[in-house]
């Protein structure tokens, strides 16, 4: 069976750049193909096609790529539609209306019984320069930067550089450890939100630049300070079985600015052979078990994308999950795992 399709929600108040970062998805994915959710009314224009204000209208967008819109409680019969294999959908990216309450939205996915989507994570855009202003009118602003998996402060080209830096230290107090991924022209590499097909997983800690996808980037912009190098990718891998508890405490109490985990891990507990995949996005943890494939080595392989993460200190942390005595771990090791897996 296919893994589930990653439904990522974005959200923000009008203005903020929501419907630009979605288009630039649809630009530069390397051949993802896009289930775009547009949860809103009226003329909504997505990469030059528009989008009427009906019900589940449904627009080829190019690449493989459909966008609809629909009111919210049409969502869960579009993901079904939208997650059958024929449809060939690798991730749904739900534009939510720039008054929407994302908690409503979370609920749906986070709650749906349909076996092949997940909860991708919630993505809200903050429009950098209107903030204030924008907190100020919509206090509940607040609590939906809360709820948020990852804040995008999208137009850092339009205040100052200290303006910038007190703007991310303001949302991460109201926040806590959240990743907070500073851009312009909504330009977010897609490969911080949902995974790409066929790509290939770095062997070491790296920095992934926009040049590799950008074909109109702006090399001769001042304004363009190279914002995306805080997005970085760090694998672990070990021969050796972890401790489950170990690796709870790790995902529970995770490094600053970690936005994903993914992966799979191998377990040093006494009767337990059996592989454990991992999905998680912000708070939200999932373990599944499975089977290792016919001559597939067991051993844990994980991959951590984040904005502004310290590789060198999360690396160092998931070597202290590995279990290094002689005996293995009871059974009771593993409930920390058994909370997040699937009932």
């Amino acid at each position: 069976m296919a893994p589930p399709i990653p439904v990522l929600i974005v959200a923000g108040f009008l203005g903020s750049g929501k419907t630009t970062l979605l288009n630039h998805l649809l630009r530069n994915n390397r051949g993802t193909r896009i289930g775009v959710v547009v949860n809103d009314f009226g003329a909504i224009n997505i990469d030059s096609m528009l989008v009427a204000g009906q019900v589940d209208a449904m627009v080829s967008l190019g690449n493989g790529c459909v966008c609809c819109a629909v009111d919210v409680g049409e969502l869960d019969e579009l993901f079904t539609r939208l997650a059958q294999p024929r449809a060939k959908i690798d991730v749904i990216v739900v534009e939510a209306s720039g008054l929407a309450e994302p908690r409503n939205l979370i609920r749906m996915v986070v709650g749906s019984e349909n076996p092949r989507i997940r909860y991708g994570g919630l993505v809200e855009v903050v429009d950098a320069e209107q903030f204030p202003d924008s907190r100020e009118r919509h206090p509940e602003l607040a609590t939906h930067l809360r709820l948020a998996d990852l804040v995008v402060l999208n137009k850092a080209d339009r205040v100052v550089p200290e303006r910038l830096t007190g703007l991310r230290q303001e949302i991460t107090d109201l926040i806590g450890q959240v990743p907070v991924y500073a851009t312009t022209r909504g330009r977010i590499d897609p490969g911080l939100l949902f995974d790409e097909p066929l790509r290939e997983i770095p062997s070491v800690a790296e920095q992934l630049s926009f040049d590799e996808l950008l074909d109109d980037h702006d090399h001769d912009h001042a304004e363009h300070r190279h914002l995306h190098d805080d997005y970085t990718s760090v694998s672990f891998s070990s021969e050796r079985e972890l401790d489950p508890r170990r690796l709870v405490e790790f995902l529970e109490d995770p490094p600053p600015g970690l936005f994903r985990a993914k992966g799979f891990a191998a377990f040093g507990v006494a009767a337990e052979r059996r592989k454990f995949v991992l999905h998680m996005v912000g708070r939200h943890i999932v373990f599944e078990p499975d089977s290792w494939s016919r001559g597939e080595s067991r051993m844990t392989r994980l991959v951590l994308i984040g904005a502004g993460l310290p590789a060198d200190a999360a690396l160092a942390r998931l070597h202290d999950t590995v279990h290094t005595a002689a005996e293995p771990l009871d059974e009771h090791a593993m409930l920390g795992i058994w909370r997040y897996a699937p009932h």
